[in-house]
Parts: C-alpha cells; structure tokens; sequence
C-alpha cells in the first residue's frame, strides 16, 4: 500500500451490535469484501484489532477498513457508488457505532 501525492485516506471503524458474535463479524467482512470490487479504490486492508496495550491505543472497535483513493474525486464517487449504497442496505444492521477518519497529503 502505497499513498502517491494526492492521495486519499479512508479509514473507517465499526463497532458491532453484538461484540461477541463471530457470525456478525464475519457477515461484516464479507460485505467489505464484496465492497472492495468498487472500481475507485485503489487498495484498501480489513483489519481487527492488534493484541497491543498502550494508553494512546483505542481497540473497542469490532473491525476496520482501510481505504486508499487516487484523489478526494475518487473517494467523492465511491459514497455514491451502487456497491458502497448496496452494502449499507446490507450490513447497517450490523454495527451500533461507525467512525470514519479522511486524510490527505500535508504536502511534506
């Protein structure tokens, strides 16, 4: 994964209604999976909280989903795409809370 000049970040986390489930869970990352086919992303990485224990460290979240853009246009597509649309029909039922973090370049 690498970020070009430009490029956008994309970095959401979701925290399941039922924390314990591994159906639930497993539900999730087969609809980011199937997410992933959107044509704007240019590679994106399902991750799970790391076995880490700092203070700075939040890992109450369920799962995470890293997604890298060309640029803010692409990023901008992919909220309407019928994929991304498609896959909050299907798994909003899922999750109780969802964060989103955007970054760009700071152009360093």
């Amino acid at each position: 994964m690498i970020v070009e000049k430009n490029g956008f970040i994309h970095h959401v986390f979701f925290w399941l209604r039922n924390s314990d489930s591994n159906e639930d869970r497993n539900l999730l990352i087969g609809g980011l999976k199937k997410l992933s086919l959107a044509h704007t992303i240019k590679d994106y990485h399902i991750g799970a909280p790391a076995d880490t224990n700092r203070e700075v460290i939040d890992s109450s979240y369920s799962v995470s989903w890293l997604l890298l853009f060309q640029n803010k246009e692409d990023q901008d597509i992919y909220q309407t795409d019928p994929i991304h649309l498609k896959f909050i029909e299907d798994c909003a039922h899922l999750w109780k809370k969802v964060v989103v973090y955007d970054t760009v370049d700071v152009g360093v």
